[in-house]
Formats: structure tokens, C-alpha cells, sequence
């Protein structure tokens, strides 16, 4: 079966992928499908620029209620880890009904929602705290029976509240089935998030002048990075290219438009080998928390690094398999010190929900840079 790379990779649509599968005649036909994933890796950068432990801020769920997780609701956010896998949604193209298995194994961490219902999740008991440094064997989650139904109705669960995980159904992508103990369950996609304790391939160093250092700690092309900045209703970005070895970045003058770089993120997805639609949609499943308040940097995680780190296994073969995940590491510059520390002694709490599950490790990192304030901190 053929192999990925980026210049053999669909882009074109339904259409295009229609007349590959024709191309392989009616043999192939009969296995076929095109499976393309994208998610995300949220990490927070510490004084050396690596990726550290990190305890999100306590804060409602995200997700709709249907979304099944490990145990209740507060157990991930109690997980500390230095990697949050966030929304990988892996979506299935094919011009006719099939059966498919999918299972994704994640190095040194634990798999904590998906939907629809999994065949098997692993680790499901026995983690609490540190848990995930302790532990030498990887999580997984599992999907034995998964029906790939071109022309099924669209009958997908919705609540009444809005929420970002929607905007990843608005796509070309065949609807799924599943069946559960609780009955049927359909979806455009299959979903799934968790915690890890493992290192990541990449470093974004402050400099005293306010620089940003940002060093590619592998042998694999970093395919692209860009630095942005939000601070109130002005925002700012660098889009750096591709990264080999080292890259330095001023602070971004914030003098940009969201609109612009949701422009330049689908054209840099779409070319790492998603279909544009499913590059809209990703950017609008992020984009609220993409662009919050603070300064980030986002890159496109090197596909030898996303296939060590989080493989994917899916039966029948793909005919073709494209994986696009973007990395985000969240950096506690002077801006956002300042900002922070004087939302603390004002009361601001307008100002700190802008930093919302960053709020706790933001904190975390004021008191290692400065314990005399450890005091006055550490209640909140």
C-alpha cells in the first residue's frame, strides 16, 4: 500500500479523491479510504524554555456533556503533565459504506475523553497525582467496530449551548457509527484528548532584552512557526518559516488582525496536506483559545515526532493517511508578568479570566522567579 508524503497528498476535495480511488480500480475500491487527523499539543513554556509539568486552572468543561471521559469531570484537570493533547478528530473520506478499526497509543500519558464510544481505553483506573511519571507504560484508546457510512443522515447529538467542538463536523468528511451500550451513536469524526508527561522537540527561551529564543531540539524540520501576542483588543504576530536549528524573534508589533493569520494558518495547514475545509475548521475550533489573551508560539509538530509520540493505527490500510497537528506553547513574558501581578493586587478578576487555564501556571511561574512574593500568590 502507498505510503504518505506531503507531494502525494489529496487536496483537491471529494472530487479528487473520487477519481484516486477509481484510479486503483475496483479491488482497491473495496478497502479504500482516505483518513486525515489534526490536533493539538498544548504545552507551557518554563525559565529554560522547555516544556514543564503544568496544572491547569480550575474551570467549567469545554466539551458538550455527551463526550464520555475517564472517571468525573475533575479528573484531568487534577493530572499534572507536560503535554495536553487536545482535539485530535480523525475524519474518514470514502466514496462507499465500510468497517474500520482505529487505535492511537499515547507515549507516557493517558487518554482522558473521546467520542464516540471507544472499544477499550488504557490506562481507565488507578492514576492520581504524578501519576503519569511513574508510569513506564503508554495510554491507549481503541475503536473495534467503527462504520464508515458515506450517505448516512446526519443525525448528530447538539445541545442547546454553543460550543467550539462543533465547528469541527463542518466538513466533507463521511459520517460515522457506532454502537454502544447506551445504542447508536453517530459523529463526523472520531475524538479523543489526554494528558503526558513526555518531552517535546522544541524550546522557546526569554531572553532579559525580551527576545524570544526558539530552538529545534531534533533532527526533524520544525515545517513552521509563528509567534503571536494579545493584549487587549490589539493583537500581533511573526510567522517564522520553517525552524532547523534556531530562530530569534522580537516581540511582534501588535498591529495585525486575527482575520489576517486565521488566513495564513488554513494556507500553512491545507499545505501540510488537509483538505481546506478541514483546515477552516480547525482554525475555528481554536480560534477563541488560540488567540486569547497572553503570547504563544505555534508550530506545526514534525510528522516523525507526531508518529513516535502519538502513533495511529487504523484497519483496513488507508489509502492514504494525513496526520497535521499544531503545537502550542504558552510563554510567560514581562507583558504578561506585569499584567497578571497587577491584576492581583487590584482585584482584577476580569483581567485574570483573560488567562483562564493558564492562570495557575502563570502564578507557579511568578513565585519561582520571585519566593518573596510566594506568600501573596499562592492563594490564588
Amino acid at each position: 500500500m502507498k505510503s504518505w508524503t506531503a507531494s502525494t497528498t489529496l487536496r483537491a476535495g471529494p472530487l479528487a479523491l473520487l477519481m484516486r480511488l477509481l484510479a486503483y480500480g475496483a479491488t482497491a475500491l473495496c478497502l479504500a479510504a482516505v483518513v486525515h487527523e489534526w490536533g493539538t499539543f498544548t504545552s507551557i513554556a518554563g525559565n529554560d524554555g522547555k516544556a514543564v509539568e503544568w496544572l491547569p486552572f480550575k474551570g467549567p468543561s469545554d466539551l458538550p456533556s455527551f463526550v464520555e471521559h475517564l472517571w468525573d469531570a475533575a479528573f484531568k484537570v487534577g493530572l499534572r503533565g507536560t503535554i495536553r493533547m487536545e482535539t485530535p478528530v480523525v475524519y474518514f473520506h470514502s466514496s462507499h459504506p465500510m468497517r474500520v478499526s482505529a487505535k492511537a497509543v499515547f507515549a507516557r500519558g493517558v487518554i482522558t475523553e473521546w467520542y464516540p464510544h471507544a472499544s477499550r481505553v488504557f490506562p481507565n483506573a488507578g492514576l492520581f497525582g504524578r501519576a503519569l511519571y511513574q508510569r513506564e507504560t503508554d495510554g491507549s484508546i481503541a475503536w473495534n467496530q467503527v462504520t464508515v457510512q458515506p450517505d448516512a443522515e446526519e443525525s448528530l447529538l447538539r445541545e442547546a449551548a454553543d460550543n467550539p467542538y462543533y465547528a469541527a463536523r463542518e466538513t466533507s468528511a463521511a459520517p460515522l457509527i457506532v454502537n454502544s451500550a447506551a445504542g447508536e451513536q453517530r459523529e463526523k469524526f472520531l475524538f479523543y484528548r489526554g494528558v503526558s508527561a513526555a518531552s517535546l522537540p522544541i524550546s522557546a527561551t526569554l531572553t532579559p532584552q525580551g527576545t524570544l529564543v526558539v530552538r529545534n531540539l531534533s533532527e526533524n524540520e520544525i515545517p513552521h512557526i509563528v509567534l503571536f501576542e494579545r493584549r487587549g483588543e490589539k493583537v500581533g504576530y511573526r510567522i517564522g518559516g520553517a525552524l532547523e536549528s534556531e530562530s530569534i524573534f522580537d516581540p511582534p508589533e501588535l498591529n495585525r488582525t486575527l482575520d489576517a493569520l486565521c488566513g495564513d494558518l488554513e494556507d500553512t495547514l491545507a499545505a501540510q496536506g488537509l483538505y481546506r475545509d478541514e483546515a477552516h475548521a480547525m482554525v475555528e475550533t481554536w480560534r477563541s483559545s488560540w488567540f486569547e489573551e497572553g503570547s504563544r508560539l505555534l508550530y506545526v509538530v514534525p510528522a516523525a515526532m507526531l508518529n513516535s509520540l502519538l502513533p495511529l493505527t487504523i484497519h483496513p490500510i488507508p489509502l492514504e493517511t494525513v496526520r497535521v497537528f499544531v503545537g502550542r506553547i504558552e510563554l510567560v513574558t514581562g507583558a504578561t508578568r506585569r499584567a497578571v501581578e497587577s491584576a492581583l493586587v487590584s482585584h482584577d478578576e476580569v483581567t485574570l479570566a483573560k488567562y483562564g487555564r493558564f492562570l495557575n501556571p502563570i502564578l507557579e511561574e511568578l513565585i519561582e522567579s520571585d519566593p518573596t512574593k510566594a506568600n501573596r500568590l499562592r492563594k490564588y
